[in-house]
């Protein structure tokens, strides 16, 4: 095929496609890691827009004259993709939450290390649960969902076009709010079993004062965090696997609150 004999209106429409794409993966997890070049990034979202956009509807808005108004298209589009990702972002926080919580009350507060993705300080087991649901994420082809709601995105909002309300905010702030929710049933096991843990060290001091509760506490401590910190992982893989069911659902509701 001649790329010159390609009607001028064909590439407009083509650029829309790939500015949302790009927004999109800017923002969904995995793709936004920090360890992808940003060159094969922006390779991926050129060959995904290829593949997508024969099949895709292109009736687009006809495209705007002035710089002002392409400055408004690409902030719609890039809008879009940013409340997309960060809905699926919401649940990965969620797990980075609950190993937060898990590693704190392991007594792993002041170890952190450097996040390869993020490139900021977390904790150990935070980053363990964090790369773990990737891993399931990947697994149970949590992808392939996140690109098929890339295409239906197209049919539902068309390009170009963007539509805001109040409401809208107040249902994704309460979406948001789940993220703490999600870290708290995932690491329940693990919570719960140093709660008692601490419990039964609180009642052994007040029995036994000449006890030096210290020495003993900090291993056992460490054991029982990091065997039930296993416990949930194995949670969270059960999690994932209901999480995957409802995601497009999910997204193609919220996308339902931009279409015009």
């Amino acid at each position: 095929m001649d790329i010159l004999s390609i009607p001028y209106q064909e590439f407009k429409a083509f650029f829309l496609v790939l500015i949302r794409i790009s927004a999109i993966l800017l923002m969904f997890p995995f793709f936004n890691s920090r360890v992808i070049p940003m060159l094969s990034k922006a390779g991926l979202a050129i060959l995904i827009s290829i593949i997508l956009f024969p099949v895709i509807n292109t009736k687009v808005v006809e495209f705007p004259e002035t710089i002002f108004g392409i400055v408004q298209l690409i902030l719609a589009e890039f809008i879009i993709g940013m409340i997309l990702g960060l809905l699926v972002q919401t649940f990965f926080e969620g797990v980075k939450m609950m190993g937060q919580m898990v590693g704190f009350q392991t007594g792993f507060a002041i170890t952190n290390i450097i996040d390869p993705q993020s490139g900021a300080q977390v904790s150990i087991l935070s980053n363990m649960a964090y790369l773990t649901a990737i891993i399931f994420f990947l697994l149970l082809n949590g992808h392939h969902i996140l690109l098929n709601a890339v295409r239906e995105s197209f049919e539902i909002i068309q390009a170009g076009t963007l539509a805001l309300n109040s409401d809208m905010f107040n249902k994704i702030i309460g979406m948001y709010g789940e993220m703490f929710v999600i870290a708290v049933k995932i690491g329940a096991p693990a919570i719960a079993a140093l709660l008692f843990t601490n419990v039964a060290f609180g009642l052994i001091t007040k029995l036994i004062p000449q006890m030096n509760i210290m020495i003993v506490a900090f291993p056992i401590q460490i054991v029982i965090g990091l065997l039930f910190f296993g416990v949930s992982l194995n949670v969270l893989l059960h999690f994932m696997e209901g999480y995957l069911k409802n995601l497009a659902p999910m997204l193609v509701n919220t996308m339902g609150w931009f279409k015009i």
